[in-house]
């Protein structure tokens, strides 16, 4: 009987039956070291075998790289993060000890170009924000007008804030202090808002992917929210 069974055994021994097996049996091995010293196992890199114990000591080197190299990635991010912290610290401050709007303009856009390298910044602002104002904005700061708004509108689509690219008329109308460039260039946008329509913001570059759309915009929308307040609170006090 028992011989008749055995061939229905050997059939049903599978990979995962064995692997299950000695999992319940973790002390198999024990008084059985020869056996360990004699199993080979396919080589992870190369044609070939290797013991089993190789195996493991190259599997271990394997996680430690790994390891390794994921802790390098954290520490890249975590300076990035600490450099642009610092970078947007001193822009805001920057900006914070602008005394008028025109200043403020100005402050933005050496800001920008001296710690993020943006090329080039247009702030315009809705008319309720220069109506008192005794002299005319000066570039980069202009008086939004029905031909750039319409245009800023539909470049923006509906959105709070986005970045794609910027056709060279679209520069010429929008950034009309800075040589366009030779085709088209790159932008990020962002509507300027507190209770009401302020105006917007622009980044420009004449690099085609220096913004591009799948960038992330949740720092222009914070530069937007602070340049919106300070527009609001230097308009208040004049």
């Amino acid at each position: 009987m028992s011989q008749a069974q055995a061939p229905d055994a050997l059939q049903t021994l599978t990979p995962e039956s064995v692997a299950q097996w000695l999992a319940q049996h973790p002390d198999f091995f024990v008084g059985r070291e020869g056996l360990l010293q004699q199993l080979r196992v396919p080589h992870p890199d190369t044609e070939g075998t290797v013991s089993l114990l190789e195996r493991l000591v190259l599997d271990l080197r394997k996680r430690a790289e790994g390891a390794e190299w994921r802790l390098e990635q954290l520490l890249d991010s975590a300076r990035h993060n600490e450099s642009q912290y610092r970078r947007t610290r001193e822009l805001v401050l920057g900006l914070l000890e602008a005394e008028n709007n025109d200043a403020l303009s100005q402050a933005l856009a050496t800001q920008l170009s001296e710690r993020f390298r943006t090329q080039s910044v247009a702030l315009w602002c809705a008319p309720s924000l220069t109506d008192d104002e005794p002299t005319a904005p000066q570039p980069p700061r202009f008086v939004l007008d029905d031909a750039a708004g319409a245009r800023l509108g539909a470049l923006l689509d509906g959105r709070a804030s986005r970045c794609r690219r910027l056709s060279r008329k679209d520069w010429q109308l929008l950034l009309p202090h800075i040589e366009p460039p030779r085709k088209a260039g790159s932008c990020a946008l962002t509507r300027l808002t507190l209770g009401e329509p302020l105006g917007y913001l622009i980044l420009a570059s004449h690099d085609t992917e220096h913004f591009r759309a799948s960038l992330d915009t949740l720092f222009t929308e914070y530069l937007g929210e602070v340049v919106a307040r300070l527009l609001v609170h230097h308009t208040r006090s004049r």
